[in-house]
């Protein structure tokens, strides 16, 4: 998929969105306190910037018009495009120049894939709050806008705003920011950004037509876990499941406990 004069490779390092603005996205998603909704397929992740990336090449009629609009690269945007092709199927479809004119447009792929993240994103924005796992612990060591905090399921990694080592502080990790995998599957560690990793067992399952709250049991302490419906399926998960949980360092807010501090 590429548009007329847009033929190559792009560049390797625009193969992705850079991480500064995925982390700037995640972060604010975290600190909204809102669900956030993500497609993931495999290892690739369709998510909101996706979705506007999508709707700008429909409004514009070419990938060119679309990161023009948005403010992103030509190339960066259709390595974004070319990239979740790989898991999705076609997204868009190339026009090539003539008395009609070039650019770019929707495949019908790539209009299911909007709707079935439209209708994710409703569901979620019309609870009122995502769940929370709230975890109580102490800064262990700061590496500038991380974390790293020592808890009842051991040692976790988030963002602060002000934390010294030694502060008592609570760990915050919305529902939607964790991802769940069957415990017998290899997921290879370099695969993902995600920091954050630990083991449990599946304590409930509520099931909703478009969204499921999974519970994870990990020492004690219950994790929750937001899926769609039919990553539930695919998953196959039930009560007693060992699995594994995922998240990412800029998914998890650490906020200070007032007037707790273990610091001489």
């Amino acid at each position: 998929m590429d548009e007329s004069g847009d033929e190559g490779a792009a560049e390797g390092n625009a193969a992705e969105e850079s991480a500064a603005e995925r982390s700037t996205a995640e972060e604010s998603a975290a600190g909204a306190g809102r669900g956030s909704a993500a497609l993931i397929e495999g290892d690739a992740e369709f998510d909101g910037r996706d979705a506007a990336l999508l709707r700008a090449v429909h409004e514009t009629g070419s990938v060119a018009g679309a990161a023009g609009d948005l403010g992103r690269s030509r190339a960066r945007a259709l390595s974004r495009i070319e990239g979740l092709e790989q898991a999705f199927g076609t997204l868009v479809e190339r026009r090539r120049g003539g008395s009609g004119g070039g650019g770019s447009r929707l495949a019908a792929g790539g209009r299911a894939l909007l709707d079935r993240y439209d209708r994710l994103q409703a569901v979620l924005a019309a609870t009122a709050s995502v769940p929370e796992t709230v975890l109580d612990g102490a800064v262990a060591s700061v590496d500038g806008e991380l974390v790293d905090v020592d808890t009842a399921v051991g040692r976790v990694r988030g963002l602060h705003d002000g934390a010294a080592a030694g502060d008592r502080v609570q760990v915050r990790i919305g529902a939607d920011a964790v991802t769940v995998y069957k415990s017998g599957v290899d997921v290879d560690p370099d695969a993902t950004s995600a920091r954050n990793r630990l083991r449990g067992e599946v304590v409930g399952i509520d099931a909703g037509e478009t969204v499921s709250t999974v519970g994870v049991a990990v020492d004690g302490v219950e994790f929750q876990v937001l899926i769609t419906a039919e990553s539930a399926e695919r998953l196959g998960l039930c009560e007693g499941d060992d699995v594994a949980i995922r998240w990412k360092a800029t998914a998890t807010r650490v906020v200070e406990h007032v007037g707790r501090s273990v610091r001489e």
